[in-house]
């Protein structure tokens, strides 16, 4: 004979959810929890653990379910209540409607995914069994809970530069992982009011004179970040020059928003164009290598009289009207395979002259998955077809660089390189108008940069008008 508890009051019962709630932002989960109620007993509890359980189902309403499920022995909990401080997403709400809940009650709305109300009402469906729903229970202090944990994460975010806010699409690398790189010393210093960045924040390292002979600006690849300029840099400032190196957006120390979608080909040039107008850069040698060459040498034709140079090291145009190299398709393919690479581990196998430390210099910006939209993202962005985005944009550079060039040019590249080696270097300098033969490093691969303060010495001379 089954006995029948006192009833608890919703009240009652939307504290203990709360209480499970807390113990998810203890654990630094959002802090949502729930509890099933039946005949005024709790038979199922549980909070938000997607992170430490690795689960991505494991949501506060479906860990209370199974555990109120395990205990009757059905999973059908038809005389049972379910209390959650936050409007449940589709997820949950599908399975609330499976296990046949008699009642739901939760507490705040949830304006971005909540599925009763707010986004949309998946109970509404045909088909779709609906328990009684009383929304607004004990709503504040569930809403307080969400918003309070939200703030305290973006001021920890924020330390370094406390008026930017974070994105709710994006994410911010942790400081404490950019502590004491090998090799680069340089403070951080972020730029935020670009237009094209709509409030991201994005980090540029701009070093020496404003009024400097020349200004060198060294755009990085993928998966790479400024942290690649670091051999170059103390020459190009030792000659007394300017250095501007930004992390793209989702690379480096710049926040990083959490879609791949997000990065599109012509937003990111965008933001490089902007930013070379905000910054006044002029007597400009651009340096560019991978995805910096592919963006960037689209950059000189929208405004050809701040640029006096070109340092071109293992890129491309990428037109459209050429077959990608069979290297880059294997690259493509490979991060599309395994997303979750160690970059670390990929620069120190194309450079075993790294130290253990400078792998994980390269690999600090990209903690986890949630911090590697860009990653994914980049290798299929590389125009293949000539309708595709960014392509005629590089047809019209091609024929600048062809016809209209008047500035000097430097290329160099790693002989060892598979993706954007000899023959596609080759490619580019025949698109260049008075280009110099390419400088070929045999012991060099992908990221010659690695072997940067050869190049960056023998940059300065040929620049410096010293070699002819």
């Amino acid at each position: 004979m089954s006995i029948a508890h006192a009833p608890l009051s919703d009240e009652a019962a939307m504290g203990l959810a709360l209480a499970q709630a807390q113990a998810a932002q203890r654990l630094g989960e959002v802090p949502v929890g729930a509890v099933v109620v039946h005949q005024g007993r709790v038979i199922g509890a549980g909070h938000n653990s997607p992170i430490g359980d690795h689960d991505p189902s494991a949501h506060a309403e479906i860990n209370a379910l199974r555990q109120a499920a395990q205990t009757l022995g059905n999973y059908r909990l038809e005389d049972c209540t379910l209390y959650v401080t936050l409007e449940p997403c589709a997820m949950c709400c599908g399975a609330i409607a499976h296990a046949r809940l008699a009642r739901l009650v939760y507490g705040a709305a949830e304006p971005k995914t909540g599925a009763v109300t707010s986004v949309t009402r998946l109970f509404d469906l045909p088909g779709m069994h609906a328990p009684l729903v009383t929304e607004g229970v004990m709503a504040e202090a569930c809403g307080e809970l969400i918003q309070s944990f939200f703030r305290e994460r973006r001021i920890m975010q924020q330390l370094d530069k406390p008026h930017t806010p974070l994105r709710d699409d994006a994410v911010r690398t942790p400081d404490a992982l950019f502590t004491d790189l090998p090799g680069y010393p340089w403070p951080p210093t972020y730029l935020t009011d670009l237009p094209s960045l709509n409030g991201l924040r994005m980090h540029v390292l701009d070093l020496g004179p404003k009024d400097a002979d020349i200004t060198w600006l060294c755009l990085h690849g993928n998966p790479a970040w400024s942290y690649l300029y670091r051999k170059m840099i103390p020459v190009f400032l030792a000659a007394g020059h300017r250095v501007v190196a930004p992390d793209m957006p989702g690379f480096g120390r710049s926040d990083k928003p959490k879609k791949p979608q997000h990065h599109q080909f012509e937003w990111h040039r965008q933001v490089l164009l902007e930013m070379v107008e905000h910054l006044d850069l002029q007597q400009v040698v651009l340096v560019v290598q991978d995805w910096g060459g592919i963006l960037g040498l689209t950059l000189p034709m929208a405004q050809p009289e701040r640029y006096q140079g070109l340092l071109a090291m293992n890129t491309t145009l990428a037109t459209g009207t050429q077959p990608l190299s069979a290297g880059f398709v294997a690259w493509r393919q490979m991060c599309n395979d395994k997303p979750l690479f160690d970059v670390g581990r990929l620069m120190g196998r194309g450079n075993p002259h790294l130290s253990a430390g400078e792998c994980a210099a390269y690999q600090a910006p990209f903690p986890d998955a949630g911090h590697r939209a860009a990653l994914r993202a980049f290798p299929n962005l590389v125009p293949e077809q000539p309708q595709d985005e960014g392509a005629e944009l590089s047809r019209q550079a091609e024929a600048f660089w062809r016809d209209n060039w008047a500035g000097r040019s430097f290329l160099v590249v790693g002989e060892q390189d598979p993706v954007l080696g000899v023959p596609v270097m080759q490619g580019l300098q025949q698109s260049i108008r008075h280009a110099p033969p390419l400088w070929v490093l045999p012991q060099a691969g992908h990221f010659v940069q690695e072997h940067g303060q050869a190049i960056a010495e023998r940059a300065v001379a040929h620049f410096s008008h010293q070699e002819r």
